[in-house]
């Protein structure tokens, strides 16, 4: 049974195009969260928490007793990459994009405020609208603000678009489902000198060179196994772009991925001690950027999705295998909730996230807020309207 009609679908449509228009990146999201408080507002929550971790809201929809806390949470930020798409709902906004689909998670969870002007039974349903996603940061600073104890939830459920699978098939998997991942930067400080002389100066060419070959080599095993790790390298830069000058200084970038936390340790400290190893007389800093823990799925929580999807008729697909790309959404289980990431297809041909032709599949909006109320209805006792 469909819980949104066919103008309510109509009204999301229009304003996930409305969001697509005017992305914002990462800690700049104060438009966008603006724009969701109006909804939120206008759709009767009975609180609304804003400024949360950064730009980051919060509504509560309470029922009629007490009862679990269930969170519905999804993303704000969009991304720094230019979109190439003609869509009549192009970004205006230049070298900024949607292109990840935060703005279809946003609206399929107003969707959901839209379901709720039947309260739940019982508990309460909060819908998070967190910030900062793409950077690692938002999750982390969400659960540090101070209001995060009136809204600590006993359930946590999130979904993420997924180019590549059978438009609206359901994608499930108990146990690790996004890896462990972080940017490492490698500083490496030398002495320049004159290209005539390079004897004179300290280049980190050779070190540079040395790491470019070692880093990769930490890679092992496949993704779902314990011991998989992997180590991408992402930017070098030697000096300036001259010819007169023997470099002095060098950076390296490279993004370490794990399938659980205590691997991604172990991995770094393999790292560290590789930048140490081959600075040799240079001056080493490193420096961790964009650090996203692994997702690791509740199995009573994943047994709630997969019974509504069933009873739904979605069609499932129980995955053999983790996602090798990351998610900020493991703190939160990592808080305590019971928590699960589900993952809804695409579609087999559509664009891949991240590309700069990326739109999220409208057709995604009635289903996923179907899902996910239904969520609601078997965890809190809500009935279908």
């Amino acid at each position: 049974m469909a819980i949104l009609t066919q103008t309510q679908i109509a009204t999301l449509t229009a304003l996930r195009h409305e969001l697509h228009r005017r992305p914002e990146v990462s800690g700049d999201e104060f438009e966008t969260a603006k724009r969701i408080t109006q909804e939120l507002t206008s759709l009767g929550a009975d609180q609304i928490w804003q400024g949360l971790g950064g730009h980051g809201v919060a509504a509560a929809f309470n029922g009629a007793v007490d009862g679990p806390t269930v969170l519905l949470r999804c993303e704000l930020d969009g991304l720094p990459i230019h979109e190439i798409s003609d869509v009549a709902h192009k970004s205006e906004s230049e070298g900024k994009g949607h292109l990840c689909g935060h703005d279809g998670h946003m609206v399929s969870m107003l969707g959901v405020a839209m379901a709720l002007a039947q309260r739940p039974a019982s508990g309460r349903v909060i819908l998070l609208f967190q910030p900062a996603e793409e950077t690692g940061a938002g999750a982390k600073a969400v659960i540090e603000d101070p209001h995060w104890p009136e809204i600590r939830p006993d359930y946590a459920f999130a979904y993420h678009n997924v180019p590549g699978r059978p438009l609206g098939e359901v994608g499930l998997r108990a146990g690790p489902s996004n890896c462990a991942s972080r940017g490492m930067q490698i500083l490496l400080e030398g002495k320049s000198s004159h290209a005539a002389a390079p004897e004179d100066g300290v280049s980190p060419g050779m070190s540079m060179a040395s790491l470019m070959q070692a880093l990769p080599a930490l890679s092992n095993g496949t993704v779902g196994a314990e011991d998989f790790a992997l180590a991408t390298l992402t930017h070098a830069q030697l000096g300036e772009p001259t010819f007169g000058i023997a470099p002095g200084w060098g950076e390296l970038r490279v993004t370490l991925r794990c399938m659980t936390d205590t691997r991604m340790d172990q991995l770094m400290r393999e790292a560290r001690a590789l930048a140490l190893q081959y600075g040799g007389d240079l001056s080493v800093e490193y420096h961790w950027h964009d650090v996203f823990l692994s997702v690791t799925n509740d199995p009573d929580a994943t047994d709630i999705a997969r019974k509504v999807a069933r009873s739904q008729r979605h069609k499932l697909y129980e995955m053999p295998l983790p996602m090798r790309w990351s998610e900020d959404f493991g703190r939160i289980g990592g808080d305590g909730a019971k928590a699960t990431m589900l993952y809804v297809g695409a579609g087999e041909n559509h664009p891949q996230l991240h590309n700069p032709d990326y739109d999220f599949p409208d057709a995604l909006i009635p289903s996923v807020t179907d899902l996910f109320y239904g969520i609601i209805a078997d965890t809190l006792g809500t009935t279908w309207g």
